[in-house]
């Protein structure tokens, strides 16, 4: 088995991609998120029991209409990365008055970290 060992810089460029994320929900504008996600990148997860699923322009487009999270607090608690694979879970606190638990998979494509999905937890 050939393993190779995890660079160091791998773990800032994952949180550099994941702040493209946040910085777009404290903007309120999801085009600041778009250069974190790859172009075919998904989203799931529930709100209430409603199942929000399908391609990430959905999230992008939920972010332009919920408006700016100025108060949104965030927090990396976990990267794990495998070569060229990753997953960091994000928890979110006072984005809009609601609390998220945010898990990513990304990939390493082209040299450069992109999310592939997001699923989330939207807490009660």
């Amino acid at each position: 088995m050939n393993s190779s060992p995890t660079i160091l810089s791998d773990y800032d460029a994952i949180a550099k991609t994941v702040q493209y994320y946040i910085d777009g929900g404290r903007s309120g504008r999801g085009s600041d998120m778009k250069p974190g996600f790859h172009q075919d990148a998904t989203i799931f997860g529930y709100i209430g029991n409603d199942l929000f699923a399908g391609p990430i322009q959905q999230l992008f487009d939920w972010n332009d209409q919920n408006g700016p999270a100025t108060g949104l607090l965030a927090r990396i608690t976990s990267i794990d990365i495998v070569g060229t694979a990753a997953t960091v879970r994000l928890e979110l606190d006072n984005w809009t008055g609601h609390r998220f638990t945010d898990l990513f998979t990304l990939l390493k494509v082209s040299g450069e970290w992109k999310i592939m999905n997001k699923v989330f937890h939207l807490h009660p």
